[in-house]
Parts: structure tokens; C-alpha cells; sequence
């Protein structure tokens, strides 16, 4: 029976891992597209500058088509008869009394589609969590679809986590339930720890954004937290059998931060949460009831988070199906098709959003200055995720602070772009995806009476890029792979 079969993920890590192979394995079911492109070209005052923008445009949305979430998961995912293969692995369905599906987060909703495809009516049931406004872009039968918000979750985000922990206590030891994660799924499915307001998690977390904490730092905190997350929801729906298909949205792809790693082994304790409030100076400010549930925690009177060897994870299958590496890859592919030697610089950058502009600003001097470390045309990729410590009163989201960074470096150069987006097209607390900057930037924005450093120091770079209609829109993309960062050097 489904109960008998048993796999160990060394941990909680996914295997295999996701390769290109897998990213050009089927064509795109969904055709994202940059809304303002047209718009955005438009806005260059040289030919050579336009070409680069039209460069850059057509090879963001081309990096977003190979990371679509139902193209991922019709790539790992296939049923012949009973037979379902999951990557390398093969579950005969006729062993199994259900099949039951619960996830959550801002590509969940394109998962859940892709998997009915996949399965029909073999899905007995579930939900699923998207973030608010989006579900009416999905066409789901017979998975359940709940709306919740994100970043900042409220009572809408709590309801959504107890029908979906509801869901995983109706699992039997001869049931199979997939469960869809992917970036977003933190604030999505809140549950309270016993003690703790959903008041106060909002304030910790609201805290933690402003501080410039990494998304691990910020999960280590949350999942202590947290009633579900931390390898919790795992243990609810022991003894059934569990598939976990996973988009990252997490540098590095460590499968305890993404989403808060509902279903993987919790390698953090709460003395690393109390630390990392202490680190960006929040321990005292933290409401009490944090900071005392995570002491009781740290004494040991309050249990742990599961960890690697608990029963919980005798039958979970962990499949990374896509992440920010597949978008990289799409976009190098396109820049070269469009004759430009490239430079990869990896999908781990993190670090201040600014200063990631400033490398990549005195990068496009030097390639046009000397050719080194490669001639022109070039394009460069670089993806993961920069953060934002705000000391301003302005509005703006990383990937825009980083190409106003990188407007101060490449002001006069002709022919270069920057352009940097959020691949689920949400740049922080903005209606834009990111951005795009060129040598005549600064120039225009002086000509307006703005000034790039002061709007970059009060960390209003949404307001000047929106003055300077240079904002990307896309909207909500449905998918979720951290950012990616493009310079152009033509």
C-alpha cells in the first residue's frame, strides 16, 4: 500500500536538482509579457540606447516564460494508466486511496492547474493559498483556491493556514498529498504559535522587512512563530505519503527557507531567531509575547521545530522543480541569440540593492573602457536577491534602488542599460516589477529638477522612476524566483 513506501531526501534537500535540461524540456502554457515595453523603448534618446532597452525587454520576459510554475511541473510530473512518475521516481496510483492537494504561495495557484491537467479527477480534493486578487486567473476544478496577502498577513492569512492544516489532518496512511510550494507561502499560511497575537507576528515581520534582513533570517524568525511552518505541516499529514513539488524563491535554494519550509526538516532553533533580532537591534522593540515564547523556546520548555530523523519525513518526496538558475540561463540564451558574448555572474548575489547598481555601473565603464573582461556587444546576468535597509520616508523595492545605483555609474555612456525586475513582478511595496535605467537617466532626471542621489538616499526610487516613466509593469506573473539583474553593453 501507499503507506509502505519510504524515501529519504539527505536532510530535506531535493533530488534531483533542476537543470536546463528540465527548462527547455516543454514550451510555455502562459505568455508573460512586459505591459510598457513599447513605452519603455521609447524612452531612449539614441538609437543605440533603444536597441539595448528592446535587448533587455525581450530578454526579461523570455527568462520569465522558462521559470512559468505549470510548464515546471509538467516537466517533473507525468501519468501513464496508474504509473506516475515524479522526476525519477514512480508511485503506482492504484496503491493509494486519495489523492489530495494543499500548498500555498504566488505560484501555488499555477501549480494546482498544472497538476489537475496532469491528474484530473484522481484529486479527491484540496486548497491551495494565492495572494489576494489573483485567484480569478486560475481555473481549478477540484482543488480549492483561498486568498490571503503577502508581504503582511492578517486574519485572512490565518483562516487560509487552518483549512489547509485541516486538510493535511484528513490524510490517512494510504492516502498520497501533494503539496505545492513556492516563494510567498510564509505570510500566506500564517499560524500563530500558542501565545504569540497575529498582531504581534505582523509587527515582527513588518520590523524585519525594514532592517534589511535576508529572507533566511527573516523564516528562521517566522517558523518559531509559527504553529505550521518549520517542517510542522509535515508532521500533520504523517503517515500518508507526501510529494512536496517546490519552486525556490531563496538564494541558494535551501528548502527550510522557502516558504518557511513547511515540510522539510527546521535545521534553525529559536537561540538563532533570538539572535537574529538581536543582530539588526529588534530584540527590545519585538512585541513581549515574541520575545517571550521564543525565551521559553531557547530554555527548551517549549518544543523544537522538527529536524533531520524525525518520523515525520520517513515518506516525503522533496522535488525542487524550478528556480532563479533556469531564469538566468533563459536570459543568457537569449542574449546570446541576439549576437551578445555574455557574462554570467552568478544566481547567489545578495547584499545592499545600491551597491549591486554601483558594481554593475563601474562594470559597464570598464567593458567599455578597456574590453575587459569581455569586448562589446555584451550582455550580463546576475541573479538572487539584494535587500533594502530603509532610512528613508520614500517608496521604492530593491531591484529599483538597483538601477538608480547603477544610473549614478553609467551616466554619458550610449548604448548601455541596466535593468533589473522581480520575477513575480511585485518590487517590493510597488505596483512595478523593477526597472530600467540608461546613460541618459541622470541627465533626464536633472532636466525634471530631480536628483538620483537624494531620491536613492531617501529611498524613493519609485517616485523618480515613475517620473521618469521607466518603471517595468507586468503585474502579479504567477511565478517566483527571486530577481534578476541585466546589463547591457552595446
Amino acid at each position: 500500500m501507499g503507506g509502505s513506501w519510504e524515501v529519504r531526501t539527505r536532510g530535506g534537500e531535493a533530488s534531483p536538482y533542476p537543470s536546463e535540461e528540465h527548462a527547455g524540456a516543454l514550451e510555455s502554457t502562459e505568455v508573460l509579457r512586459i505591459r510598457n515595453r513599447e513605452a519603455l523603448v521609447s524612452h531612449a534618446l539614441s538609437t543605440l540606447a533603444s536597441r539595448a532597452r528592446g535587448i533587455a525587454l525581450d530578454t526579461i520576459e523570455e527568462a520569465l516564460r522558462s521559470v512559468d510554475p505549470g510548464r515546471l511541473v509538467k516537466s517533473r510530473v507525468t501519468l501513464t494508466g496508474d504509473t506516475l512518475n515524479v522526476d525519477a521516481h514512480i508511485f503506482d496510483l492504484s496503491h493509494f486511496r486519495r489523492v489530495l492537494v494543499i500548498g500555498g504561495g504566488k505560484a501555488s495557484g499555477a501549480m494546482a492547474e498544472a497538476l489537475e491537467e496532469i491528474l484530473g479527477d484522481r484529486i479527491e480534493g484540496g486548497v491551495v493559498v494565492v495572494p489576494r486578487g489573483t485567484g480569478k486567473r486560475y481555473r481549478l476544478r477540484r482543488i480549492g483556491l483561498h486568498e490571503a496577502p503577502h508581504p503582511i498577513p492578517d486574519e485572512e492569512s490565518v483562516e487560509a493556514a487552518r483549512r489547509v492544516m485541516e486538510m493535511a489532518g484528513e490524510a490517512e496512511e494510504d492516502d498520497l498529498v501533494f503539496c505545492l510550494i513556492s516563494g510567498g507561502g510564509s505570510s500566506l499560511m500564517t499560524l500563530p504559535r500558542e501565545g504569540v497575537t497575529l498582531n504581534d507576528k505582523q509587527r515582527v515581520t513588518e520590523m524585519l522587512l525594514r532592517s534589511g534582513a535576508t529572507i533566511d533570517e527573516i523564516n528562521t524568525v517566522r517558523k518559531h512563530l509559527s504553529g505550521l511552518k518549520g517542517g510542522q505541516l509535515a508532521g500533520k499529514i504523517h503517515p500518508a505519503t507526501l510529494i512536496t513539488l517546490i519552486l525556490s524563491d531563496v538564494v541558494g535554494d535551501r528548502l527550510d527557507v522557502i516558504a518557511s519550509g513547511p515540510m522539510t526538516p527546521d535545521p534553525t532553533t529559536f537561540q538563532e531567531a533570538i539572535s537574529i533580532l538581536k543582530r539588526y537591534g529588534l530584540w527590545g522593540e519585538a512585541p513581549e509575547s515574541v520575545r517571550k515564547t521564543l525565551s521559553k523556546g531557547a530554555r527548551g520548555e517549549i518544543p523544537e521545530t522538527p529536524k533531520v530523523g524525525d518520523p515525520s519525513f520517513r515518506k516525503v518526496l522533496n522535488v525542487l522543480v524550478g528556480n532563479n538558475r533556469i531564469a538566468c540561463s533563459a536570459a543568457l540564451g537569449a542574449l546570446q541569440r541576439r549576437g551578445l558574448k555574455t557574462l554570467f555572474l552568478g544566481s547567489f548575489v545578495e547584499g545592499e540593492a545600491r551597491h549591486l547598481g554601483f558594481f554593475l555601473g563601474a562594470l559597464a565603464r570598464e567593458i567599455r573602457v578597456s574590453g575587459n573582461p569581455l569586448p562589446p556587444p555584451v550582455g550580463v546576468v546576475v541573479g538572487g536577491e539584494t535587500t533594502v535597509r530603509v532610512t528613508g520616508g520614500g517608496t521604492g523595492g530593491r531591484n529599483q534602488e538597483v538601477t538608480l545605483g547603477a544610473a549614478l555609474k553609467i551616466e554619458g555612456l550610449d548604448g548601455v542599460v541596466v535593468a533589473s525586475i522581480s520575477t513575480d513582478g511585485i518590487d517590493g511595496p510597488t505596483d512595478a516589477a523593477g526597472a530600467i535605467v540608461d546613460g541618459d537617466t541622470a541627465p533626464r532626471s536633472r532636466e525634471l529638477g530631480l536628483d538620483v542621489r537624494e531620491y536613492l538616499e531617501e529611498n524613493d526610487s519609485y517616485t523618480l522612476l515613475s517620473r521618469l516613466d521607466d518603471l517595468i509593469y507586468t503585474g502579479p506573473t504567477g511565478t517566483n524566483v527571486n530577481d534578476l539583474s541585466l546589463l547591457i553593453v552595446l
